[in-house]
């Protein structure tokens, strides 16, 4: 399984952006998909999560009400919409995936990663 994450930038703070996941695996419904994100000189921490249908999501607190991950199962392709964009949302954007029913916001979880895209918040 191939993941191949797109749409990082640089932007102001309050700024929105959309990410992209592009990803080979087949059949796309039945893999579970999920964003983390690693800022300098920190851990990659998880960023939010969704099911293989689409109809659950997880997201951690400090992103909830800002950020939005979807999916659309016909293009294979994960989403992740980030608003009111900070400073501190400055990291690289990796998308995971499991063909597993979870959405958990685990590292060791997932079983495929993407190279990740930076995003880069200016205040």
């Amino acid at each position: 399984v191939q993941l191949q994450a797109s749409g990082g930038g640089s932007v102001q703070a309050g700024d929105s952006l959309r990410l992209s996941c592009a990803a080979s695996a087949r059949p796309f419904d039945t893999y579970a998909m999920a964003w983390f994100r690693q800022a300098p000189g920190k851990e990659r921490k998880f960023v939010a999560a969704i099911s293989g249908p689409g109809r659950s999501t997880n997201y951690d607190v400090s992103v909830r009400g800002r950020f939005t991950i979807s999916r659309d199962n016909a293009k294979n392709t994960l989403y992740l919409d980030l608003n009111t964009l900070a400073s501190w949302d400055t990291a690289v954007y990796y998308c995971a995936a499991v063909q597993q029913p979870l959405l958990s916001p685990l590292e060791s979880d997932y079983e495929y990663w993407g190279r990740g895209t930076q995003v880069t918040v200016s205040s």
